[in-house]
């Protein structure tokens, strides 16, 4: 058994802090409270507002655990561009891990991206790198960029990667006795991307062209999966008045009852005898050998997932399964199941090592904070050392409630033409905005709405990925950014007043019709909305951060909706408090941002 090292001293810490660039000067007093924290209590979560310089801590954190003796230490980011950011901070000794999706696969003639080919079924490839040796598969071949990646990544040392990344290497991988460290950056995040990344969907078309597949090569397996398509195709079907519907307890024990009769090791001996016999051509099959891949290597996930479906005696589902039946063009239907990964607070208990520290900027209470992510421990909350009378949080007094139920038929329209004027005016006095809505409805009723009063407006769409929008933006065009929260109230930060001012129009309550709505209301009956407010709280908070990055900004948020007088001042860290303004008209609250801007 290994031993298990101590957590790392605040000496130690101190010691691997970066020293380059920014950091020349030491750790500021907001670090070195988290590095004493931290060298006290081991595990911890920590909520250190933006611009405290946690990125810089984090990395301490990974190196000092790498001195203490731990094998592999795991800074872990939600997505892509926050692991670029961490990345392009230029710390010593990092290895970066990214997904199959980030690189192209050497098998094929032509550029196909990795997650994209059945890289298990392809045994032969000339580039596989044996994940123990570290040898391609063939002596002196070019080696697979994504397995050669993830063997440099398991040897050890300070590794950034994404949470996919290490929930699929971590959950499904192999134990090991060697001790890690591990990291999350923007840990409020990490309950919902578990959930996306263990969370799928199953449809006719895949099902049929598998059976296609198998047939040819005389699989009796083929027979089976045929009846599962006909009975997902019945089940949807029913749906059909209600798109989106859970499905019955008989109609998920019935679709279980069916896959259990298939033996996985068998069906992937015979896939991959037809592939050595040419029976099936990994190049030509390529989409079909695919999707196969993915049914026999998660065969057993769905049968998991639709057993945690149902409720037991000791326990309530964990997961949902919905079905949806759409009547397409020229007569065709499409029929699917969605699997929704819900209740993952075990999943994640499970991927942490002994040793595990959480940073984020909206941790809020921490009970429900460990409800959702499973992740509890010794909390730090830390004020902020940015000058509160740099930025402004209003609620105007004289916005509508954009609540579906309570609204009136103009409100929406009248409130959405009143920012559009808003962001107009604040563009003639040098101060361009940023716009989030909650549905792409409203986002492009906005965008409607700033034609008619010729106000520049960047949004995404038409072959422009809401990336490339907010990238145009930065580079000066337009006069105000649109988004979906989906998009903008998280990885896209607009400092040194790209975007002094943000108009956020309404919390993303759930949709009352959405299977996962109705699932979380059986679930949980009155108390959901303790969870459903605790979401929408942390959500006001990073919308209000997109400006605010470092002690130098300025920047206002307006939120519209009354919905929020109910969270929004419940939300305030205790140092943002005096920012909050919500006695206001819209228009005075307009003229005393302008007030504040022209500092």
């Amino acid at each position: 058994m290994a031993k298990h090292p101590q957590h790392p001293s605040l000496p130690l810490l101190q010691a691997c802090f970066p020293k380059n660039g920014e950091y020349r000067h030491g750790p500021r007093t907001i670090q070195e409270n988290i590095m004493e924290f931290v060298s006290k209590n081991g595990s911890s979560i920590i909520e250190a507002p933006t611009g405290t310089g946690k990125t810089a801590v984090e990395y301490a954190v990974l190196r000092a655990c790498q001195k203490q003796g731990y094998k592999h230490c795991f800074l872990i980011t939600p997505n892509k561009t926050i692991l670029t950011q961490i990345v392009n901070e230029g710390f010593e000794g990092v290895k970066i891990a990214l997904g199959r999706n980030e690189h192209l696969c050497l098998y094929y003639d032509e550029p196909r991206k990795a997650d994209e080919i059945p890289c298990s079924m392809l045994k032969s490839c000339p580039h596989r790198v044996d994940q123990t040796t570290g040898e391609t598969h063939t002596k002196g071949a070019t080696p697979c960029s994504y397995l050669q990646q993830k063997f440099e990544a398991m040897q050890g040392g300070v590794v950034v990667c994404t949470m996919a990344f290490y929930l699929f290497t971590h959950l499904f991988g192999r134990d090991s006795e060697e001790q890690n460290a591990l990291v999350v950056d923007e840990a409020h995040r990490i309950a919902d991307v578990v959930r996306s990344c263990l969370s799928y969907e199953i449809t006719d078309h895949h099902i049929g062209k598998s059976v296609e597949l198998l047939e040819r090569i005389e699989a009796k397996e083929a027979k089976i999966l045929k009846k599962f398509l006909s009975s997902l195709k019945r089940i949807a079907k029913n749906k059909a008045k209600k798109e989106g519907v859970l499905l019955d307890p008989q109609e998920i024990k019935r679709l279980i009852d069916i896959l259990e009769e298939i033996d996985v090791g068998t069906l992937v001996e015979k896939i991959e005898k037809a592939v050595r016999s040419h029976l099936i051509d990994p190049k030509e099959d390529c989409e079909t050998l695919k999707h196969l891949e993915v049914l026999t290597r998660d065969l057993r996930r769905y049968i998991r997932s639709f057993e945690y479906s149902l409720e037991t005696d000791q326990r309530k589902p964990l997961n949902y399964t919905c079905a949806y039946y759409t009547q397409e063009q020229e007569g065709k239907s499409k029929h699917k199941l969605v699997i929704k990964c819900y209740y993952v607070a075990p999943l994640i208990r499970k991927i942490l090592p002994e040793f595990n520290v959480s940073f984020s900027a909206t941790i809020g209470k921490p009970d429900n904070f460990g409800f959702e992510t499973g992740i509890r421990g010794p909390f730090l909350s830390l004020d902020s050392g940015f000058p509160v009378d740099h930025t402004r949080v209003y609620l105007p007094t004289d916005t509508p409630n954009l609540a579906m139920n309570v609204r009136r038929p103009r409100d929406l329209t009248q409130v959405l033409r009143r920012v559009a004027k808003a962001s107009k005016r604040l563009s003639e006095k040098g101060h361009r905005s940023l716009v989030v809505t909650i549905s792409n409805v409203e986002r492009e009723k906005f965008l409607m709405l700033c034609a008619e009063e010729n106000v520049d407006a960047i949004s995404y769409g038409n072959g422009v990925t809401a990336k490339e929008a907010a990238q145009q933006f930065k580079d000066g065009k337009g006069d105000v950014l649109v988004g979906t929260a989906a998009n903008y109230s998280e990885g896209v930060d607009l400092p040194k007043q790209i975007a002094p001012v943000i108009f956020f129009l309404r919390p993303g309550y759930p949709n009352p019709k959405d299977p996962g709505t109705i699932f979380e209301e059986r679930r949980w009956g009155g108390q959901r909305w303790v969870l459903w407010n605790y979401r929408i709280m942390n959500q006001a908070l990073q919308v209000r951060g997109r400006n605010i990055r470092r002690q130098s900004d300025l920047g206002v948020t307006i939120f519209i909706s009354q919905q929020f007088r109910r969270v929004l001042f419940a939300s305030l860290p205790e140092w943002l408090e005096k920012a909050y303004r919500n006695s206001l008209t819209f228009d005075e609250a307009l003229a005393d941002a302008e007030k504040l801007l022209a500092k």
